[in-house]
C-alpha cells in the first residue's frame, strides 16, 4: 500500500498537480499554471488496494487534500480560509479539539513568522538556547533557513539527540553548556522532558505538571553568552545573529549573559510566562521590559500552553526584533 501511494505522489508532478507530502499518508495536491486539469475532487475515482483507500477531498478550486486509511470519509476534513492571504488551514476535524487546533496554528503561525523575519532580516546565524533534542534548528531547516544554528544544550541525554540531529548539517554547530549570567557550575533540574529547568518547579507548576513530582538534578556546565560569541560568528564575513531562547524560567539570564554585545543581535525569540512554571521566573511584563529597553520591538506573540479549564495562557512565544537593524 505504502508503494503504491509513493508511486501516485511521484506521478501527479508530470500531469501537472503539485506535491506536498505531508507524512502518516496524507498529502496536499495543487493545481498551477495553464497545465491539464487533472480530475479529482468530487467526481475522483478512489484507489484501492488490500483494504486500503485513498479519500481525495477538494477544498478549493485548484487544491486537493488526499488521506489514505481505511473508511475515513473526506467529509471529516475541514478546510478554513484565513482571512483574504490566499493560505487554507486544513484539519481533520474529527480528531481536533478546539485547544489542540488553537495551540497548533499558533506554533505554525509562529514558525512562519519567525522564518520570514530570519530572511527579512538578512540573519546569518540563530543562537539556539535551550535547544533540547533539536527540534527548534529541525523547524528552521524545514522553513528553509539555510544560515548557521549554533546550539546550546547542557543535559547528557538531550545533547547526544542532538548531537545527532545536527550530524550531518556542516552549519549546525552544537555545544554541550548552558548560557547564563555568570560561569558557574550547578545542578539542573531533569527528567522532566522538555521541561527540564536551572530553577525549582513552583506550586502552580507542580499542580499543573504530574513530571514534576519526579525531580533530580545534573551537573551542568554555565557560560556567558559573550564568552562564545566570537567562536559561534566565526567566518562571517557580516554577522547577523538573531536569540532565540527557551530555557523554562531562565531567559533573563541568559539574555543578561550577552552584555553589551547583545546590541549586535538583529533579534529575538523568548518564551514569557503569564502564569509561572518555575519558582523564581521573571512575570512576562518584567522579561518584556527588559527587552524593550535593549531596543528589540514586539513583532509577535503566539500562546505556548493554555489551561484547560479557565482558556488563560501560561506561556507566550515572544518575537522581537530590533528596528533599526532592518535592512534599508
Amino acid at each position: 500500500m505504502q508503494t503504491l501511494y509513493r508511486r501516485l505522489l511521484n506521478v501527479l508532478p508530470r500531469i501537472g498537480v503539485q506535491v506536498l507530502d505531508l507524512g502518516s499518508g496524507t498529502a496536499v495536491l495543487s493545481r498551477r499554471g495553464k497545465r491539464k486539469r487533472v480530475a479529482v475532487g468530487r467526481d475522483a475515482d478512489l484507489v484501492t488496494r488490500g483494504g486500503g483507500r485513498f479519500a481525495v477531498t477538494r477544498v478549493r478550486p485548484d487544491t486537493w487534500v488526499v488521506a489514505r486509511g481505511r473508511g475515513d470519509p473526506p467529509d471529516t476534513w475541514t478546510n478554513v480560509r484565513l482571512g483574504d492571504t490566499g493560505a487554507h488551514l486544513l484539519f481533520d476535524a474529527k480528531a481536533s479539539d478546539e485547544r489542540s487546533l488553537q495551540l497548533a496554528a499558533a506554533a505554525y503561525l509562529c514558525g512562519h513568522h519567525v522564518a520570514g523575519l530570519l530572511e527579512k532580516y538578512e540573519v546569518n546565524c540563530v543562537f539556539d538556547v535551550g535547544a533540547n533534542a533539536g527540534q527548534y534548528g529541525r523547524r528552521l531547516r524545514s522553513l528553509g533557513y539555510t544560515g548557521r544554528i549554533v546550539s546550546f544544550e547542557p543535559t547528557d541525554e538531550a545533547f547526544a539527540k542532538l548531537e545527532k540531529a545536527a550530524e550531518n548539517d556542516p552549519e549546525w554547530w552544537v555545544f554541550p553548556f548552558a548560557l547564563g549570567r555568570e560561569e558557574s557550575s550547578q545542578s539542573m533540574h531533569v527528567g522532566w522532558a522538555t521541561m527540564n529547568s536551572l530553577l525549582p518547579a513552583s506550586d502552580y507548576g507542580k499542580d499543573r505538571y504530574r513530571r514534576f513530582a519526579k525531580d533530580r538534578t545534573e551537573e551542568i556546565e554555565i557560560r556567558r553568552l559573550d564568552s562564545v560569541l566570537d567562536k559561534a560568528l566565526a567566518g562571517l564575513s557580516d554577522p547577523r545573529p538573531y536569540l532565540k531562547m527557551d530555557t523554562q524560567g531562565y531567559d533573563l539570564e541568559v539574555f543578561a549573559g550577552a552584555g553589551d554585545r547583545i546590541k549586535e543581535f538583529v533579534g529575538l525569540q523568548s518564551e514569557v510566562a503569564v502564569l509561572r512554571l518555575y519558582e523564581g521566573s521573571p512575570p512576562m511584563s518584567e522579561a518584556v521590559a527588559v527587552y524593550e529597553d535593549n531596543g528589540f520591538g514586539i513583532t509577535g506573540m503566539y500562546p505556548v500552553t493554555r489551561e484547560d479549564t479557565t482558556g488563560r495562557v501560561v506561556e507566550f512565544d515572544c518575537v522581537m526584533m530590533r528596528a533599526d537593524a532592518a535592512p534599508k
